[in-house]
């Protein structure tokens, strides 16, 4: 399939500013492959979907605030830096994203918070904005890595205009976030409420939990034709053993694997044993899946509603089918339902 397969007109208006007042009341549409039928329900009817033994896969992988705002020496002039991955923690050296870029060198130092307290100097480029910064900082790596927390913002998609608010920093997160290192949120899961995750506990569902430490990658632009020569950036992962022991007896036992977003899928599609099924790993993927894809582990999955020619779309196509999910956008058009990050959801069956 070739990129323009997943092109489609998006109004501006259907990319949510806000998210839903409460979590598991954003819309759901329901899709279901063997039939091709699509409701319309409320996200916290997911449990209708969903029995004993049934297992749902969740990233608890936290977003810490990767966005800051400092001053270039001499012209003061206001920097955005973007912090991806902390490459040396003694040298305390980090890969950022400056913007713009353009007055940013090698040499260059900028200065944070009011009281210019934390300073940091450029030491090299890596690619058009991408810069690798040595921050200068006098106290402990524990105060360290608390000032960067004090300094930094939510980091909310650029696509969201508005400033970032209070409550964003509750609700761009997973209510079971645990391990720091995302830099955006695994939003299908950001819909799960305490109430409802407790609701599918009673009813017998299990849960696994796997770490996808999301990068900025997972959102860049799809910029060749032959889908086949696009790379995918590196994302840290771990899938513990005792993941792969719940998913393992509920695929044995014949129960649903439910994969809560396009992270989680491809978490588990990036460790399959001969068998199919899922294997213990540690380290890093850059699995990026398009149509036509063979799945191994889910045979359903939670995910959000994409934007066109995004690597999540093409992930989406390759598991509902590309028709499929081309008439299941072209409703939730119709039907107004939001977009991205603090949009609707959508169950596939």
């Amino acid at each position: 399939m070739k990129l323009s397969h997943f092109n489609f007109d998006l109004p501006k208006e259907l990319l949510a500013e806000y998210p839903s007042e409460n979590r598991d009341e954003a819309r759901l549409m329901v899709v279901n492959r063997k039939d091709g039928t699509i409701e319309h329900k409320m996200f916290k009817d997911l449990i209708d979907y969903f029995s004993e033994g049934d297992v749902m896969v969740l990233n608890n992988t936290k977003v810490f605030p990767a966005r800051l705002y400092g001053n270039k020496e001499k012209t003061g002039a206001r920097i955005e830096v973007f912090l991806l991955r902390e490459l040396n923690e003694e040298q305390r050296l980090w890969d950022v994203l400056v913007d713009p870029a353009r007055k940013i060198r090698i040499g260059n130092k900028l200065y944070f918070g009011d009281d210019e307290s934390l300073v940091a100097e450029v030491i090299d480029n890596t690619t058009s904005r991408g810069r690798t910064l040595r921050f200068l900082y006098d106290g402990s790596y524990e105060d360290f890595r608390k000032k960067l927390k004090e300094l930094g913002e939510t980091p909310l998609p650029k696509y969201i205009k508005r400033g970032v608010e209070p409550e964003d920093e509750e609700r761009y997160q997973t209510i079971y976030a645990k391990y720091e290192g995302a830099v955006a949120a695994p939003t299908a899961g950001l819909h799960f409420s305490k109430h409802l995750l407790k609701r599918l506990e009673i009813k017998g569902a299990r849960f696994a939990e796997v770490t996808l430490h999301v990068g900025l990658g997972t959102f860049n632009p799809v910029e060749v034709e032959d889908l086949s020569k696009h790379k995918m950036d590196s994302e840290e992962l771990l899938i513990p053993e005792t993941a792969t022991q719940v998913v393992n007896e509920a695929k044995k036992n014949k129960k649903k694997v439910c994969a809560v977003g396009t992270t989680v899928m491809r978490a588990l599609e990036s460790s399959v044993s001969s068998e199919r099924l899922l294997n213990a790993y540690e380290g890093w993927t850059n699995k990026f899946i398009f149509p036509p894809y063979d799945f191994s582990i889910a045979d359903c999955m939670v995910t959000n509603f994409h934007t066109p020619k995004s690597t999540l779309l093409m992930m989406v196509s390759a598991f509902a089918g590309h028709d499929l999910i081309k008439k299941a956008y072209e409703e939730a058009v119709k039907e107004k339902y939001k977009f991205y990050s603090y949009g609707d959801a959508m169950l596939i069956l």
